[in-house]
């Protein structure tokens, strides 16, 4: 039995897809709260309970009675630059709602045998600043977060690491960097992705609005990192972190240039303010050479193919004739 949280998650959705074809749909456990995707596209595919991982009861239950051998945990308030207006809310959800998983563990190990495997989504996040010297960043980098979404992270991936260390609980800190794929909103390739297919459909101007252009971030494509998350379940050590990244990074100018290539156009770019953090880490990436050489992971998409099928995926919500404001992505480059 598989235990994913955060099951209503670009993430979330498309690990239930791969998960349901390879152990069946009554073997997946899928908790959501407030769902970012449409739940109407993994509709059947796994057994889907309404769990908000900050009350610890309601997670204790679903634990307790479907005893899960391995556990994904993704449940999180994901959005950086959410986290700048929500503090609380992003603590309490990524921090105490591990520690109440956790927890949740503990009790039901401490009356009966139960050892399962919890790959925890931790995130690049938690490292930082990091200098173009310094990259790609390892996993023994210091943890010094630049806002309250990577502060939780750190907090995240150190409680993983000391529920091991102390209660033998088998925590695998998967250390995600940009990830994106159909269904993502609240990243730069959502956003840019959903206005250009705006444009091609003329509904509006062929203008693209842009945050810092300057950063540039390494950029996965979301089923690569299903795959490594899956082969971190099998092959990962207890305690350990491991990098999840792609080994290119890009500044925002050439995603865009790979978007006009597939659409063959071209767009004005506007910087728009609204879209600049606080604090922004100038480059992202990670080396996964220990993830590699642990489980033997490689990704299979480039940018161009992920955007591709992003573009592909806009389009066809938008001609199901879905309200394109409803649809529209969380603005958070």
């Amino acid at each position: 039995m598989i235990l994913i949280t955060g099951a209503g998650g670009m993430i979330g959705s498309h690990l239930i897809d791969r998960l349901s074809c390879l152990v069946g749909k009554d073997n997946i456990i899928a908790s959501y709260y407030k769902p970012t995707i449409d739940m109407k596209e993994i509709e059947g595919k796994a057994i889907f309970v309404e769990t908000d991982v900050r009350y610890f009861e309601d997670l204790y239950r679903i634990v307790e009675r479907y005893r899960p051998n391995f556990i994904y945990h993704l449940a999180a308030q994901s959005f950086p630059a959410l986290s700048w207006d929500r503090p609380q809310e992003t603590l309490e959800t990524n921090v105490i709602g591990t520690a109440n998983l956790f927890e949740a563990i503990k009790l039901i190990r401490a009356k009966d045998f139960y050892d399962p495997t919890v790959v925890v989504a931790c995130s690049s996040a938690a490292y930082g600043y990091v200098s173009e010297q310094e990259v790609p960043i390892k996993e023994d980098h210091a943890l010094l977060p630049l806002h309250p979404y990577g502060v939780s992270k750190a907090a995240q991936d150190l409680l993983t690491y000391q529920y091991w260390a102390t209660y033998g609980i088998k925590g695998i800190r998967a250390r995600i960097f940009n990830t994106t794929g159909p269904r993502k909103t609240g990243d730069v390739c959502s956003d840019l992705t959903f206005r250009a297919v705006q444009i091609e459909k003329g509904s509006i101007p062929p203008m693209l609005r842009a945050g810092n252009t300057k950063s540039r971030r390494a950029i996965l494509d979301v089923r690569d990192l299903v795959s490594a998350l899956i082969l971190l379940a099998q092959r990962g050590m207890p305690g350990e972190a491991y990098n999840i990244s792609a080994q290119k990074a890009y500044g925002v100018d050439e995603i865009i240039e790979i978007i006009e290539k597939e659409l063959n156009a071209s767009f004005d770019v506007q910087i728009d303010s609204t879209l600049l953090r606080p604090k922004d880490e100038p480059i992202i990436l990670g080396d996964s050479s220990k993830l590699i050489l642990a489980t033997g992971w490689r990704p299979k998409h480039d940018l161009a193919a992920t955007v591709r099928d992003m573009l592909q995926y806009w389009r066809q919500k938008l001609q199901a004739g879905l309200d394109s404001n409803k649809l529209k992505p969380v603005l958070a480059h």
